[in-house]
């Protein structure tokens, strides 16, 4: 079975020109089939506010509401995965950007409302296995925006972490899948303030463990939970760990935290 790297790269690391290259740089030495999925950054939050629309947040999370789902489409399908694309076609790499809605990658529902209606926000329903096994197969890297579609004509704004997993998942039935979850700091931490208390192995025991102490907490807790349903899911190996020690990962060498069932 051949080797597939799905690798997330988190916002913070989109808004900083140099870690940017660098972990393209990385991204494009892999010589294995891979799949990018990237956040949207704060850009998306700027050019709003630059049209008049001020970000809504509940907990950390965007509210999609008509006015934001336009700009996130913008920015996100656009200008972040345009400007990724074409930079991974300087190194040599024949990247090609997706959203889900392109090939009908990616199918969701709207997220239903219960004490928080998050708008046009979509829940992955349905990964095209298809579709990805084709630009594979021809030697494409597929670079995909986070942004889903319902099949009926509606964008819809979805977590990266998710549709990283949702992705990952799907593929483990063909390929030897690693999940590679790459931000700004070294891996999951005992203490956020210091990045040298990373917690090197966590096994699904171990985690519901973190979470109820409040170690894992806040934005941390879905990228896990994805995680760990991946895990589930037949994905082999997830790393979690600094976009520098992206090439450290991907060579199995010792790298932020590696999850395990």
């Amino acid at each position: 079975m051949k080797k597939l790297f799905v690798i997330k790269i988190g916002g913070d690391i989109i808004d900083d020109e140099k870690q940017l290259s660098s972990f393209l740089n990385d991204f494009s030495s892999i010589s294995e089939n891979k799949i990018l999925v990237h956040g949207g950054g704060k850009i998306a939050t700027e050019i709003g506010k630059q049209l008049g629309i001020e970000p809504k947040m509940i907990e950390g999370r965007r509210i999609t509401d008509e006015a934001t789902l336009r700009v996130v489409q913008m920015v996100y399908g656009g200008l972040i995965n345009k400007n990724i694309v074409a930079q991974l076609q300087s190194r040599n790499c024949n990247a090609i950007g997706l959203t889900g809605a392109d090939g009908n990658s990616i199918l969701a529902k709207k997220r239903p409302v219960k004490d928080v209606d998050y708008g046009f926000v979509g829940d992955v329903e349905l990964v095209e296995t298809q579709i990805f096994l084709s630009l594979l197969n021809t030697g494409l890297s597929p670079v995909l925006a986070p942004l889903t579609h319902d099949g009926k004509g509606q964008i819809l704004n979805t977590n990266a972490d998710t549709i990283a997993s949702a992705v990952a998942s799907a593929l483990s039935k063909l390929y030897e899948v690693n999940l590679i979850y790459c931000f700004e700091k070294s891996g999951v931490l005992k203490n956020a303030d210091d990045e040298n208390s990373v917690i090197e192995k966590i096994n699904s025991k171990e985690h519901e463990k973190l979470k109820r102490d409040g170690v894992i907490s806040q934005g941390m807790i879905p990228k896990l939970n994805n995680a760990f349903d991946a895990l589930k899911q037949g994905v082999r190996i997830v790393v979690i760990c600094h976009a520098k020690d992206l090439k450290k990962a991907t060579l199995n060498k010792k790298a932020g935290t590696r999850l395990e069932k």
